[in-house]
């Protein structure tokens, strides 16, 4: 009996010694994957403290683009200054007409989208502000996943925290796409009205913005019934909204 007694007693102290150390190495797993996570964060965080300074070269979209067609992106660089006043309140008023006083979300847009989409059962709408849109475009891919929609809206955070509202609407207009391989307000004038960004007329500037939605339908202007409408709408709205300051 003493015997027994003894050998449950080792064999218990075995068990014990051996959940310490799963727990021990659980522990230790979960601090390595909390540390990769951090550096992960980080690593975007100083690539977006750099864009106060420095234009990006290059955006996440951009390298998809090269690597599907192996061409180089239309993509010109042009100061918030030079780019058409008419430009900047059509491309609110399609995109984010409440960019100026919103953290990075709208979240009236987002309930909005999330009803179309169960109303027509499939994804119609996304609701994203432009923030939200230019976190995607610089660093993320085009596919959609619950992995890529949370670092979205990390990256977004990050961008309205680190950058000014004028200067996250001044590369989110250099470097949008405005059809297949055209990058940028610049480059979009010049491909689809032979013009430069600063020159651009209400009614050129409205129909640019209403192509950002879905800017690989569009490669030439095209008069639809469907698209018109569209324009008409952003032109209703352009003169109601209020331009980021610095």
């Amino acid at each position: 009996m003493v015997w027994r007694a003894s050998r449950y007693a080792h064999s218990d102290g075995d068990t014990a010694v051996g959940m310490k150390r799963h727990l021990s190495w659980a522990w230790r797993l979960s601090g390595l994957v909390i540390l990769v996570l951090i550096a992960f964060e980080l690593w975007f965080a100083g690539r977006i403290l750099t864009l106060r300074w420095i234009e990006p070269a290059r955006t996440s979209f951009m390298s998809t683009y090269v690597k599907e067609t192996n061409k180089v992106p239309r993509y010109v660089w042009v100061e918030y200054e030079d780019i058409s006043l008419q430009v900047k309140r059509a491309v609110l008023a399609s995109e984010d007409a409440k960019f100026t006083t919103h953290g990075g979300f709208d979240w009236d847009s987002l309930r909005h989208a999330a009803s179309q989409n169960v109303k027509h059962g499939r994804i119609v709408s996304g609701g994203s502000t432009i923030t939200q849109q230019l976190a995607k475009n610089l660093f993320l891919s085009p596919t959609r996943s619950i992995w890529r929609k949370a670092q979205e809206s990390i990256v977004a955070v990050m961008l309205e925290i680190m950058l000014p509202k004028q200067r996250i609407f001044e590369i989110y207009l250099n470097v949008i796409e405005w059809g297949r391989g055209i990058y940028g307000i610049e480059a979009a004038a010049n491909h689809y009205f032979n013009q430069r960004a600063k020159d651009l007329t209400e009614y050129q500037a409205a129909i640019l913005a209403s192509y950002i939605p879905a800017p690989r339908r569009h490669h030439v202007i095209g008069d639809t019934e469907q698209s018109l409408r569209k324009v008409k709408v952003i032109r209703g709205r352009m003169m109601q909204i209020k331009l980021p300051n610095k």
